[in-house]
């Protein structure tokens, strides 16, 4: 492959929609695996693939293309895949569209979530309308599997590189390349002298110029712990404020937050790599062939935008607390002359070893960091970080402002409510969350960088006359309270607009439908969030609160149980007078319970056989009265 152009004989597209990084770890992986093959391979996000104009002839350059997605908010697509997604439903694309292309699908979702995989459900059966050839049966993965995205992730990869080598036959006395064999690196690190003062290319530009326009400076205005200091778990309510008067926020949306590794943990993995003669220098990342760029690859490190220290690289940009993924491991197994280590890191490499693998990292939540301080023999060469070490991406947390408190006067204004993870692990280390510990330790007047992700409610003033079911334990009241807050401003505005057509005589009802919040928490002196509030919203619009403090009384009550008694009133507003209901908070067990909860009181209340409240479900979340955010 030279000059952006594919070879046309062996050569492959990994092309990924990811929201967190785990389908780009996937995909990253699977681009690997791919060159073993001796397939000239581009790994790039969905949204870098050519606009639909140019579609076909680029994706019919390469042997076989692998889409790999998760799936966000309501059955969406991520971010980045929108709008290749979007050029796929144009109505005029003919039926035998992409007649020239094979492919495969593989999807990361989460089966806590009703519309478990659909992005990659609707994008393989988009791509067979369209006319492209399936080489290899979507695979499927699910947060909730005893062994993580793994447990299927592994052996599909496995059968598929089969599969391949049988459908792309190598050249008579070719073997695929060794796992011993380390692959050369697409990206480097290089220190200052070594750039010889190198302008960025035109792609590394417009990389950079989409990068900065997604991001905002934010000054901190309030850090509170809302939980007693005598709770065991620690809540904050954070309050930033930014000078943009053109930002605005939906409930629902998120805003992601870019942490920093703790200047411990950096000293301990220069100590660890023998790091020290670096640290102190100016490094720049860039292809080893610079046609990767033109061609569509998506970079790592999306946030390294200049030359900055190797320290500073470190502490923003790589993540040293990550639980290492197995491809982790291939990658250590080539930087030590050990034996024993080498053989043992290879081992977690194995698929027969999965077990063991998930008992040796996830279990006891072990950190990258320690990894490479128990494997002492692991010398990572300082140009490979990049490569060896997976990226320190930011956090996402559901805004919990809405309506009058978005602005604090012409500035835009965030607040969130965040649980600072803080734990030990079955070997009694105490493991902390990295962006919630640099929360926590995050001083008012402190300035970082934050955006906006868009959420899945999906909520407009032009169904404010429609009641809402909320049901948010824990810290899912965050993006509940935005709603709340939401539509008081807009019972507030709707009235104020009848009282001029009326002159002003204050005599009508509110506008806006019942709210209904269901609650829950361990203790209700403990962590009942925002109790005032809900007193002093009840005054102004109409608001119903029902709790569930699961440890305060002999026997636990959930929110799944306030929902059964609650069951009549439920009922009635959603069967009878179109009510929307939303259900945010941790995965799990609890969302699969209160959606249980729910179609036992339609039938109890409603007069719906069971199979009948389950298709009423079923088409509430198609008209997307049935809306669920939950995350691990």
């Amino acid at each position: 492959m030279s000059n952006g152009v594919v070879s046309p004989d062996r050569s492959a597209l990994v092309a990924y929609g990811s929201e967190t990084g785990n389908a780009v770890d996937c995909s990253e992986e699977l681009g690997r695996a791919l060159e073993r093959l001796h397939f000239a391979t581009i790994v790039s996000a969905l949204d870098h693939v050519p606009p639909a104009s140019l579609l076909t002839s680029s994706l019919s350059s390469y042997s076989f293309v692998l889409f790999v997605t998760s799936t966000t908010g309501q059955g969406d697509f991520p971010s980045n895949a929108k709008t290749f997604w979007k050029s796929l439903l144009r109505k005029k694309l003919p039926a035998d569209y992409l007649k020239d292309i094979e492919f495969s699908t593989f999807g990361l979702g989460d089966s806590s979530y009703p519309q478990f995989n659909w992005a990659v459900r609707k994008l393989h059966k988009r791509l067979l309308q369209l006319g492209a050839a399936e080489i290899y049966p979507r695979g499927e993965a699910d947060e909730q599997h005893e062994e993580g995205l793994d447990g299927s992730f592994v052996p599909w990869t496995t059968d598929l590189r089969s599969k391949l080598l049988n459908r792309f036959a190598l050249p008579e006395g070719v073997e695929p390349i060794p796992d011993d064999v380390l692959l050369p690196p697409k990206w480097v690190l290089s220190t200052q002298d070594n750039l010889n003062g190198e302008e960025p290319d035109k792609a590394t530009k417009a990389v950079e110029a989409s990068h900065d326009a997604t991001r905002l400076t934010v000054t901190l205005r309030m850090n509170k712990r809302m939980t007693p200091l005598s709770h065991w778990q620690d809540v904050r309510h954070l309050d930033f404020v930014g000078q943009s008067t053109s930002v605005s926020y939906d409930p629902g949306d998120m805003l992601t937050i870019y942490p920093e590794n703790s200047t411990s943990d950096v000293q301990q993995l220069i100590d660890c790599m023998h790091w020290h003669e670096v640290a102190k220098n100016l490094v720049s990342l860039h292809p080893t062939e610079p046609w990767r760029l033109s061609a569509g690859e998506t970079p790592p490190l999306q946030g390294f935008l200049h030359p900055i220290t190797f320290r500073e690289l470190l502490t923003r940009h790589l993540d040293l607390n990550a639980i290492p993924r197995r491809s982790f491991f291939s990658l250590l197994a080539h930087f030590t002359t050990d034996s024993f280590q080498k053989d043992r890191l290879i081992e977690f490499t194995k698929p027969e070893y999965l077990d063991e693998l998930y008992d040796y990292t996830t279990r006891p939540r072990r950190s990258i960091l320690e990894v490479l301080q128990e494997f002492d023999s692991v010398k990572i060469p300082w140009q490979c970080a990049a490569n060896v070490l997976p990226e320190l991406r930011g956090r996402q947390f559901s805004i919990a402002s809405g309506g009058h408190s978005k602005r604090d006067g012409s500035n835009v204004r965030f607040e969130i409510l965040v649980a600072i993870v803080k734990y030990k692990t079955v070997i009694k280390k105490i493991r902390e969350g990295v962006c919630t510990r640099y929360l926590a330790e995050l001083k008012p007047g402190s300035q970082i960088n934050v955006s906006l992700q868009k959420g899945g409610l999906g909520v407009t003033q032009a169904e404010a006359w429609r009641p809402v079911i909320l049901v948010g334990p824990g810290t899912g009241v965050a993006p509940m309270r935005s709603l709340i807050w939401e539509r008081l401003q807009w019972s507030l505005t709707l009235s104020s607009k009848v009282d001029n057509r009326q002159g002003g005589n204050g005599r009508h009802s509110s506008l806006v439908g019942n709210s209904i919040l269901v609650y829950g928490c361990r203790n209700q002196a403990a962590d009942f969030f925002y109790r005032d509030e809900w007193r002093s919203i009840q005054d102004k619009m109409p608001l119903s609160v029902y709790t569930a403090f699961s440890r305060d009384q002999s026997s636990k009550i959930y929110v799944q149980d306030i929902v059964h008694q609650q069951g009549a009133e439920i009922a009635r507003l959603v069967l009878s007078e179109g009510a929307i209901v939303y259900v945010c908070g941790s995965s799990g067990k609890m969302p699969a319970a209160v959606r249980g909860a729910l179609s036992g009181v339609f039938e109890q209340y409603g007069g719906l056989t069971h199979g009948d409240a389950e298709t009423y479900l079923a088409r509430m979340e198609k008209e997307g009265r049935y809306k669920q955010e939950t995350w691990g």
